[in-house]
């Protein structure tokens, strides 16, 4: 078996590309060696999202599929769409899915969220996810490498972009999950109400307990009513080295949703 799979990442790995392994090995993901990088966000955000059994899911975004493919690993999900504008990165989720043995459940897509319309169908999914680009087009060095400057700045979709195509697509009552910066807390909440998407839940994400707050984590309903919970915080790390307990919890608690997708 495990040659099996030995073969099969060498027949669908690229070069300059690594295979890298999240969730105790459960699954796979193709990144470019030297472009964009996933890194702890995207656990912290499909942690985040709650779903309820059969759920249709769209990750807007969707990058190196790294979301779509976890959110497909949990139990209750059913269908994921995952959407990007980058065609290598495309390609790359695609065969990410298929080393995951997920492509009966994962479809990624090429396309533009600015277009959504052209994509999908208005009010299809019950669950929108995304991990928009955190930082203004005309803030702060854009990085050389195309791919990590499309996903760090809003050179292909602003947030309002990414909330006006989760509006679109969700159900009445659907749900969406974002992470983004605390320092664009204000403009995310007012984006949200905006787009016709009511915050319900938020977490503020901490490096360390003495830190400033670095991520908010907000779950929004399509046309919910006011009032929003502020759940407890989260500290990643109790030391330079070391994650918190409760970081620990959010590691285990995906590898297990992942082991028994498996089963």
């Amino acid at each position: 078996m495990m040659k099996k799979r030995g073969a099969e990442v060498s027949s669908l790995q690229r070069e300059g590309e690594t295979v890298d392994e999240l969730l105790g090995g459960r699954i796979k993901i193709f990144q470019k060696e030297k472009g964009y990088r996933f890194s702890l966000d995207v656990l912290l955000i499909v942690h985040f999202a709650r779903l309820k059994r059969g759920d249709r899911i769209v990750d807007l975004g969707t990058g190196s599929g790294v979301i779509a493919i976890i959110m497909a690993m949990r139990r209750e999900s059913g269908k994921v769409i995952g959407v990007d504008i980058q065609e290598e990165l495309v390609d790359m989720a695609k065969r990410s899915v298929q080393l995951n043995n997920l492509r009966e459940k994962v479809d990624i897509r090429l396309g533009d969220v600015r277009n959504i319309e052209s994509l999908l169908d208005e009010n299809s999914f019950d669950v929108s996810i995304f991990n928009p680009p955190y930082r203004k087009l005309k803030s702060g060095r854009i990085n050389p490498d195309n791919q990590k400057s499309i996903a760090r700045h809003e050179i292909k979709g602003s947030l309002y972009d990414f909330l006006r195509a989760a509006a679109y697509v969700l159900k009445k009552s659907g749900r969406a999950y974002i992470i983004y910066p605390a320092t664009r807390m204000v403009e995310l909440l007012s984006s949200m109400r905006t787009a016709g998407i009511e915050p319900k839940r938020m977490r503020v994400v901490y490096s360390h307990s003495d830190s400033r707050g670095e991520f908010i984590l907000v779950e929004g309903k399509k046309g919910g009513r006011e009032e929003l919970e502020i759940v407890p915080p989260l500290v990643v790390y109790a030391n330079a080295n070391e994650y918190t307990e409760a970081m620990i919890g959010i590691f285990r608690e995906l590898s297990d949703c992942a082991q028994a997708s498996d089963e």
